[in-house]
């Protein structure tokens, strides 16, 4: 039992690591393997790149329309038969999509691919975590993302290792079956908790959900959300045929140095990177005091940002025995 602003109700203390491990297979697998994967099917079904992209994008699409719809669901029930339900969808989109003779077949796939993100992705997770954790749930919400911001390092290279030894038809069979095995049943059988009753509205709301909705203040929030969704994930979709177009595959560090010490190279590499994953959400919330608010943050990032384009450009190690660059010392 657990205290909180309304009262003392239980709190599902498992469903906090269920959740962080269904954040990352779901996201790992039914999202990110697909960057990893879409030059290999472009190149063994003859369909163009933005025939592929434009599946992927319509499922994003049609999970953004049945979020409205998962979310009143959440509201009323609970998160445990959406998500388990979403999540067997899950795996049958991929056999779908594994098993596509064509375009058309690829794209309906996608479609069941969008409906299951609404509803095992962040937002049913975060619905819960809400309720359940109020008025503590920021800390929860902190750690479920953190894990999902694992999920590209996790099966991104794993998605690639696959692709190496077998077909994309075949990797995305045995990704669904690492699917089927994770998130159906601890949905099923760690979000069973008894549904708690809504919190009372903070005294500044008034209205129902409609004056919400009609407000400025959640039109600008709304437009803010999009802007930065549209920058962000336009990055992720691009970086790896970009990679490739300048001549790389999917794990830079061979590309680079070899395979004889990839596993201590990828390490190395790597845990700078996973470190600032972790800190990166106390650091702004830390940095942005000083630094006068978070548009002052957004800034900074954005330097930040234009930074790691540049270093990016000098990545390139030269060749062996390469005469230096004459303006570099």
């Amino acid at each position: 039992m657990a205290a909180t602003g309304t009262g003392v109700q239980s709190r599902p203390r498992a469903v906090l690591p269920a959740l962080c491990v269904t954040q990352i297979t779901s996201w790992g697998i039914v999202y990110y393997a697909f960057l990893v994967l879409n030059p290999a099917i472009t190149d063994d079904t003859g369909w163009s790149t933005g025939a592929t992209t434009a599946a992927f994008s319509a499922a994003l699409i049609v999970s953004a329309v049945a979020g409205i719809c998962v979310g009143r669901v959440l509201d009323h029930r609970g998160p445990r038969i959406v998500m388990t339900a979403g999540s067997v969808l899950g795996v049958l989109s991929l056999l779908v999509m594994a098993a596509a003779p064509n375009l058309a077949a690829f794209f309906a796939g996608w479609l069941l691919a969008g409906v299951a993100m609404a509803a095992i992705l962040y937002q049913p997770a975060f619905a819960a975590l809400t309720r359940w954790w109020a008025p503590d749930h920021v800390r929860a919400l902190t750690i479920v993302t953190l894990a999902g911001g694992l999920a590209s390092t996790v099966f991104a290279p794993l998605t690639a290792v696959l692709a190496d030894h077998m077909s994309w038809r075949a990797t995305y069979v045995v990704l669904a079956g690492i699917l089927a095995v994770l998130p159906p049943p601890a949905h099923a059988f760690v979000l069973k908790a008894p549904w708690p009753p809504p919190p009372p509205n903070p005294a500044h709301v008034t209205g129902g959900h409609e004056q919400v909705v009609r407000s400025r203040a959640f039109g600008m929030l709304a437009v803010t959300f999009t802007l930065s969704a549209f920058a962000m994930y336009a990055v992720v979709i691009g970086l790896v045929p970009l990679l490739i177009e300048r001549g790389y595959t999917t794990t830079a560090v061979t590309d680079r140095w070899g395979t004889t010490h990839y596993g201590r190279l990828s390490g190395l590499l790597s845990a700078p990177a996973h470190a600032t994953a972790a800190l990166a959400p106390f650091a702004g919330a830390v940095l942005a005091g000083p630094l006068g608010g978070y548009p002052a943050l957004f800034a900074l990032l954005s330097v930040l940002s234009a930074a790691a384009a540049v270093i990016a450009l000098r990545a390139r190690p030269q060749p062996a025995g390469a005469a230096p660059h004459p303006n570099r010392r």
